[in-house]
């Protein structure tokens, strides 16, 4: 009996340790390795938090208050991004309006031709900036915002060489972007793109930033003096998110969409922005002068490579050399020298001949600033004071200086210089008393070169004409609408 009952208590010794090992096992140990586990994650924190930054759970470490949320962005901007309609009248060109089209596609039914694109609201007031080509020689624009209220847009300025455009819609109280810092924009950066891709309204992507000082060398028959310093990013954007918004993570409107790289004309990979540092001197240029005002520092540059950093010397391959300097410029005035190396603009570094057009881009005539040069390895700083295109420091008013022509100029549009044939041109939109009038020049005709010298947009008449005295005679070379003969004419500035 008495040994049953020590038998007894040691199987159920034995059971209870047995479960007692069981319940440890699965348990008790289990807890303390994941309390073990937390600690270790909260220490991480802890560092990530010392060190400004976050989300260290999904596997991403972003600045602090960056998380990769995008909707915090998207509600920002996506009531801020309108829909732009612009409208064509088809008879103003020649080509439609004439007997042969009609035969060929039967009566014309007076319809205009519309085209579509988007814009941003960058003021409460109505200001948008949308792209040059967006708009380009439209008769009629309307702006469609995101609660489908619609506007007729005027056109307070517009210029080809940023294919930057700014709208004017009556209204107040409207949602709009509050302007970023396109300098402090990062290689690896997240952004969204807003815009109205297909006629689809109100359509947010995103992506990263990919590069930036991007030249695409898509602006060069559109202007003598194009800046293209572009955003890069995968952000998909399509055909109709021309003028839409780039924004980041913070919602702040950091560029302007404006092309992509595509062989079937769709997205395939790539899409470029303006920065939205060179569209905020251009917008207020627009507001203030109703044309840009382009400052210029009167060199030749070109990108330094290894080629050149051996010839001329380098101890690095940076900057952007000096491959010659204007007599009569404000370069020289400064004393920078033909062989110097610019690397920085008002403490901006400017490794590429993109880079420094885009900071030289956001200043105007008239305008100090500080630029930094490697000469013989050694760098210095100069003062520059900023001049125009025609070598003085005055803000230019194109409509006063063509006063003596007696004339109203406009850049040639795409569909007469298809129609034509050519790449360059300036049409006279409107003849009144003055100097072409008096050589027998009529309203339409297309200024092709000017002088010897090829004319792109109405700047270049104006930096021609500079060169001139009272008293000179100037020779016009072109073509009327027709586009039969060539036409040259000789006209005496009085």
């Amino acid at each position: 009996m008495k040994a049953k009952t020590i038998i007894g208590n040691i199987l159920i010794a034995g059971l209870s340790a047995l479960l007692t090992i069981i319940i440890y096992t699965n348990y008790f140990q289990d807890k303390i390795q994941r309390s073990d586990s937390e600690t270790h994650k909260q220490k991480a924190l802890d560092l990530l938090e010392d060190s400004n930054l976050v989300n260290f759970y999904q596997g991403n470490i972003l600045p602090k208050g960056e998380i990769n949320d995008f909707t915090l962005a998207a509600e920002n901007s996506i009531h801020a991004v309108v829909h732009v309609t612009s409208k064509y009248n088809l008879e103003n060109n020649d080509s439609y309006n004439n007997s042969f089209y009609e035969w060929l596609f039967g009566e014309k039914n007076n319809q205009p031709a519309v085209s579509f694109g988007s814009g941003v609201i960058i003021s409460e007031d109505g200001y948008i900036v949308t792209n040059n080509h967006v708009i380009e020689n439209s008769d009629e624009i309307q702006v469609v915002l995101n609660d489908k209220r619609t506007f007729t847009a005027k056109l307070v300025g517009a210029d080809p060489g940023t294919d930057l455009a700014l709208l004017k819609v009556k209204s107040t109280e409207l949602p709009f972007i509050s302007y970023g810092n396109s300098d402090i924009l990062k290689v690896g950066e997240w952004v969204l793109a807003v815009g109205n891709p297909f006629n689809l309204t109100s359509t947010v992507t995103a992506g990263i930033v990919s590069a930036k000082a991007r030249n695409i060398n898509i602006l060069d028959n559109k202007s003598n003096y194009p800046i293209e310093s572009y955003i890069q990013t995968d952000a998909a954007v399509n055909k109709g998110n021309s003028g839409g918004a780039l924004v980041n993570l913070r919602g702040e409107l950091v560029g302007i969409n404006s092309a992509i790289l595509s062989p079937s004309g769709s997205y395939s990979g790539y899409s470029f922005a303006i920065p939205i540092n060179l569209v905020k001197k251009v917008v207020a240029d627009f507001i203030k002068f109703g044309e840009v005002q382009r400052a210029v520092l009167g060199i030749n540059i070109q990108d330094v490579n290894s080629e050149i950093a051996k010839r001329y010397n380098l101890d690095k391959i940076e900057g952007v050399l000096i491959s010659g300097v204007n007599d009569d410029g404000a370069a020289k005035e400064a004393g920078i020298k033909e062989g110097d190396v610019i690397t920085e603009i008002n403490k901006v570094k400017t490794n590429s001949v993109a880079e420094l057009s885009e900071q030289v881009g956001k200043y105007r005539p008239g305008e100090i600033i500080y630029v930094t040069v490697k000469r013989e390895n050694k760098k210095k700083q100069f003062e520059v004071l900023l001049r125009n295109m025609l070598g003085n420091t005055k803000i230019v008013k194109t409509d006063e200086f063509f006063s003596i022509l007696g004339a109203s100029l406009q850049q040639l549009d795409n569909i007469d210089k298809r129609r034509l044939d050519i790449n360059n041109g300036v049409k006279i939109t409107g003849i009144k008393k003055g100097a072409l009038k008096k050589a027998g020049i009529k309203e339409g005709f297309i200024i092709l070169k000017m002088q010897g010298e090829k004319v792109v947009e109405v700047v270049d008449i104006e930096t021609i004409l500079s060169k001139e005295t009272k008293g000179a005679i100037v020779e016009l070379e072109g073509l009327y609408p027709e586009g039969r003969y060539i036409y040259v004419y000789q006209i005496k500035l009085e």
